[in-house]
């Protein structure tokens, strides 16, 4: 526990102080002597302020010490130490938590964490289940004949194995890859929302294109439509003219490219001749 008052020669020795303040901060000088703390019993730190450029506000604190019954005071520590004004670093933060979109660059890895709230496990099937799907025919060797030419016996055999096999399409793989759940880890509810909350704030129908649009893309005939739960709600822009060309865009969202926003004005067919039978023409 810290002694409220500093010891009486520790205290006094400000000059033993100064110079080893002097010696650590060479060759920027020191400046004025800010007072002395008492960090506990015979130890005593002496502040003076620092005339570094680099840092201002900060102040060189010196700490003196001497032994129980003892009149000689020694230097314990120098330190360079922030003060109340000084311009400090931010805080620390991961680097998991300082990316922002666009930081990545090529050759860079963004590895995601094991339990990315954005993702959740998808489906991949094991070789159990692969081989529920029947097994793939071999070849037939040399000097056999082929299932096609065995006859009809090998051709009943061939039939009632593969009245017992499960058809592909009745397999959980099969629906799994219908649906695009074929990978480690696909997007979880969590990240299907913040990718739509994303996507509609840049191609959405509050952005002033959309407001100011003849139509929306939902009947236009350059919007790609995507699989998935985001199909009712989201497309890919396909026209070159337009500014979300290339890009996610809502249904809601319209810009002046809508393929029937405008139809090119058609010229009028030009006038039927006008042919004289009356009079005769000059020669």
């Amino acid at each position: 526990m810290r002694s409220r008052t500093p010891d009486r020669l520790c205290a006094e020795a400000v000059e033993l102080a100064r110079d080893a303040a002097v010696e650590a901060a060479r060759p920027q000088p020191i400046g004025a002597y800010l007072g002395a703390v008492a960090e506990g019993d015979r130890l005593v730190t002496h502040l003076f302020e620092s005339q570094d450029p680099g840092y201002r506000g900060w102040r060189w604190s010196v700490t003196v010490a001497r032994a129980s019954r003892a009149k000689n005071v020694t230097v314990d520590e120098v330190a360079l130490t922030p003060g109340p004004s000084s311009l400090l670093a931010p805080d620390w933060v991961p680097w998991s938590e300082r990316l922002r979109p666009g930081d990545l660059g090529p050759g860079d890895l963004l590895p995601s964490e094991p339990d990315d709230p954005r993702l959740e496990p998808g489906y991949v099937p094991d070789a159990v289940e692969e081989e529920a799907t029947g097994p793939v025919a071999a070849p037939a060797a040399a000097g056999e004949p082929a299932a096609d030419e065995a006859g009809p016996e090998a051709a009943a055999v061939t039939g009632a194995d593969a009245a017992g096999a499960v058809p592909d399409r009745a397999t959980i793989a099969a629906v799994a890859g219908e649906l695009g759940l074929t990978r480690p880890r696909v997007l979880s509810r969590l990240g299907l929302s913040e990718a739509a909350e994303r996507w509609e704030e840049q191609y959405g129908p509050r952005t002033p294109m959309a407001q100011s649009a003849p139509a929306s893309c939902v009947t236009c005939g350059f919007l790609v439509p995507v699989a998935g739960s985001l199909r009712r709600s989201f497309g890919v822009c396909g026209n070159e003219f337009s500014p979300a060309d290339g890009h996610v865009v809502a249904l809601d969202y319209g810009c002046g490219a809508h393929s029937e926003a405008a139809r090119v004005p058609t010229p009028p067919p030009p006038p039927q001749p006008v042919i004289d039978h009356v009079s005769p023409d000059p020669l």
